[in-house]
């Protein structure tokens, strides 16, 4: 078990920059966890943003690759830089932990929701253009 809540969302016009932040509750660590950001917008399933495993190897969508780096700070502090950021960005923000899985013959940490068993209430992020 581990519970979380997420920090540093907010209105920005296109092209600023927002750094989010996900921090493990008293007694929660993110430490064994396969750690991710997800989004969600209205109407839109939710989707990967960024991963990353324990030795700081990292995956980033598509729609977001040059424009955001997840970090992992602490056993208990996850964050996430978006920079150049565009109205369809916007959407509901969310970190998560998970499972490691199989994949290409050894375990990894991916950007499937799927894979995500604990999450946290979210924050919203919003783009104006």
């Amino acid at each position: 078990l581990v519970e979380m809540v997420e920090s540093g969302g907010g209105s920005v016009q296109s092209g600023g920059s927002l750094r989010l932040t996900c921090t493990a509750t008293a007694g929660s660590s993110f430490t064994t966890y396969c750690m991710g950001w997800f989004r969600q917008a209205p109407g839109k399933e939710r989707e990967g943003v960024a991963a990353i495993d324990s030795e700081g190897n990292t995956d980033y969508a598509d729609s977001v690759k040059g424009r955001a780096t997840i970090s992992q700070e602490n056993d208990n502090t996850l964050h996430l830089q978006l920079s150049n950021l565009k109205p369809e960005d916007t959407a509901m923000y969310f970190c998560a932990a998970g499972s490691y899985s199989y994949c290409s013959g050894s375990w990894c940490c991916t950007t499937d929701p799927r894979t995500k068993s604990y999450w946290g209430p979210g924050t919203q992020v919003t783009v104006s253009s």
